[in-house]
């Protein structure tokens, strides 16, 4: 089966969830974003913006090809962007506030603005989280190799548990690695949401996102075509594992 760059851009699928729950100790602040913010990314000059990737779009390859890239970057991406400052142009009162504020009180958001904002501001966080995510040439860390020990029985299981639930996404979604509750913990979620979404709620539970894999077909279809699960595997070539580190730390 063949696609063209314009088919692939307009390409995207709906609806997906699931979670899975499994085994670390981690004392967690009252304060939301002292256990969520890996990033927490400010609005300027009273509107969202697109950070440049931090490497080349060739960066990944073999394993995510340039083309790739860069229309899920700067075509995908800068979409989320956009649709979130639209949203919130038309809500003054929201002018100003973070985007992870945003996102923890979901439910408070007016109506008018809300499913946008959990559409097009989750995108928006959960890329900029996802670029920060990957990176060739590192190494499962210490900390890291500890705690899924103790949460999963090994690294090599959870990455077979992580994969499984990727995998099996129903449409199009995201695979989440968070620490939550003093344990480690695999969720999926629909869409462009995430674990932040309404969690300020409970100040206490609030999940501090340690990974995120994209599975919507644009994250993979130029290369992968319809494999998600070669995808998935591959996925661990191009993880930050520096970065989850610093995160544990």
């Amino acid at each position: 089966m063949k696609t063209n760059r314009k088919e692939f851009i307009k390409a995207s699928t709906l609806l997906g969830l699931g979670t899975l729950t499994l085994g670390i100790d981690k004392a967690f602040s009252a304060d939301p974003k002292a256990n969520s913010a890996a990033l927490d990314i400010l609005p300027v000059s009273g509107k969202f913006e697109l950070a440049p990737l931090p490497y080349a779009f060739n960066a990944l390859e073999p394993f995510i090809d340039a083309q790739t890239m860069e229309i899920h970057h700067g075509k995908h991406h800068q979409a989320y962007v956009n649709k979130l400052n639209e949203a919130l142009a038309m809500e003054p009162s929201l002018q100003g506030k973070s985007l992870e504020d945003l996102l923890l009180n979901l439910s408070s958001l007016p109506e008018n603005v809300r499913s946008m904002v959990r559409n097009h501001g989750g995108g928006h966080w959960n890329h900029s989280f996802f670029w920060k995510s990957l990176k060739i040439g590192t190494q499962v860390g210490p900390k890291f190799t500890e705690m899924a020990n103790k949460s999963f029985g090994s690294v090599a299981q959870f990455k077979a548990n992580f994969e499984k639930l990727a995998t099996g996404i129903f449409g199009s979604g995201w695979a989440w690695l968070v620490l939550q509750d003093g344990q480690l913990k695999i969720m999926t979620s629909a869409n462009q949401d995430n674990p932040l979404m309404d969690a300020g709620k409970d100040k206490n539970r609030v999940p501090k996102i340690i990974l995120g894999l994209d599975v919507w077909e644009h994250a993979y279809y130029l290369k992968h075509k319809n494999k998600r699960a070669d995808y998935v595997s591959s996925f661990w070539n191009v993880v930050n594992w520096d970065e989850i580190e610093a995160l544990l730390k």
